[in-house]
């Protein structure tokens, strides 16, 4: 079975109050810890509104992340194609490539804050459609052509990179939430795709249906679409057992629903949590829950649950977030890739197979021990000093050692 990858998606999601050089600078440190931990790859998004969300270039956060990082994938998650001129996004991208070492990922979207398009002045029904025009227009530009192309929101003459990525091919992913234009998109063209409406227990049941779009586009336009290309978003804080996930995250998480989802973006349907116990229970509580709060062992069933439920996925991405305080987050994370990704990825069943065979064939070992009391046997010296041994006095492996006490009362006898 391919193994799964391990990603972190940062929107990111901030509470107001602190000062945004230091979140910029710990969102860095956050993307430099999970490199050394060897996640896989690293997603922040485009935002220009809201308070909560302060990256408004990806691509000027990732180049600087790619300074103080060596092998982890850097994505945009995402850049909304409908504010920008599509040329501009292509040579930024290339850029980023370059920078990076061949490391960026494209994400793109149409643009997930209605009041970024209002400041913008775009129309919210052109959004998804301008996205599509703009892969369309990028992809030849990432092939080399020459473009030439007018629209009622861009126009190029002639238009070509000076330099092409360093990537032979940059992955293109595009961004899937409620409906189905994201998936649709990947087929159509034949690319990634990252769900990001998987943080609910209705968004991880509606996944199946989600791949169906664009298995379905992918079959209309001639293209193919691959699961190890789908990535899906979870959140989780972890912990050394639930009581003490669920004290951590408990506070921060009914803030970030009461203020942010529904204070801030008034999403429809949306009451505040009461307490922090609250928030824990209908977050990530009963079988209804969609997050996890606990345990690597709780997140392990969770993952598990998720590829049987989606069919198979190629990455888990999990939600970067502020529900605990900086030092429990990172935690968090750093037992994810100690405890999870080995269990799920199968990295210690050997071992666990190696110790089991130990245990379950003493006896073939114990002959190692008796090697050693033969030649202690042939030494005179030796056999006396034996009543002078025991426990902790002799340099020799516990597994390979011979009871020399015992061998001592049998000498004495």
């Amino acid at each position: 079975m391919a193994r799964l990858k391990f990603g972190a998606f940062l929107a990111p999601h901030h509470p107001i109050g602190e000062h945004p050089m230091l979140q910029f600078r710990r969102d860095l440190d956050l993307v430099e810890q999970l490199d050394a931990l060897g996640y896989d790859e690293f997603w922040c998004g485009e935002h220009h509104s809201s308070g909560w969300e302060t990256i408004a270039s990806p691509e000027m956060f990732l180049a600087a992340a790619g300074e103080r990082t060596k092998r982890i994938r850097l994505g945009t998650g995402v850049v909304s194609l409908p504010y920008h001129h599509p040329f501009n996004v292509a040579q930024r991208m290339v850029q980023l490539d370059h920078m990076t070492g061949g490391r960026a990922i494209f994400g793109s979207g149409p643009g997930a804050l209605a009041s970024d398009a209002h400041t913008l002045g775009i129309d919210p029904m052109t959004q998804r459609d301008r996205q599509d025009e703009a892969i369309a227009i990028i992809r030849r530009l990432f092939r080399g052509e020459r473009v030439t192309a007018k629209s009622d929101w861009f126009t190029m003459n002639d238009a070509a990179l000076q330099i092409l990525p360093l990537q032979e091919e940059m992955p293109f992913v595009v961004a899937s939430q409620i409906s189905p234009s994201g998936m649709t998109l990947a087929g159509k063209y034949g690319i990634g795709i990252i769900s990001l409406g998987s943080m609910s227990k209705q968004g991880l049941m509606a996944l199946p249906t989600q791949w169906g779009f664009a298995e379905d586009a992918a079959k209309k336009h001639g293209t193919t679409v691959s699961r190890a290309d789908w990535r899906v978003l979870l959140s989780w804080h972890i912990a050394e057992s639930r009581e003490q996930a669920r004290r951590e995250a408990g506070a921060g998480l009914m803030r970030w629903h009461n203020e942010y989802n529904v204070g801030t973006l008034q999403r429809p349907g949306l009451q505040p949590f009461t307490s922090p116990e609250d928030a824990v229970e209908k977050t990530a509580g009963g079988e209804a829950a969609a997050s996890t709060i606990g345990t690597p062992d709780d997140l392990v069933k969770t993952i598990k649950s998720l590829m049987q439920v989606s069919g198979g996925v190629g990455t888990i991405v999990g939600f970067v977030h502020d529900w605990a305080n900086p030092e429990n987050t990172r935690r968090s994370w750093d037992m994810v890739a100690r405890y999870v990704v080995p269990e799920i990825n199968g990295h210690i069943a050997k071992l666990r197979e190696s110790q089991k065979f130990l245990i379950e064939n003493r006896a073939v070992f114990e002959r190692a021990g008796q090697a050693v009391m033969a030649k202690i046997m042939e030494n005179d010296k030796a056999a006396a000093a034996l009543s002078l041994t025991g426990p902790g006095r002799v340099a020799i492996p516990t597994i390979n050692a011979p009871d020399l006490q015992q061998e001592a009362a049998k000498r004495k006898a």
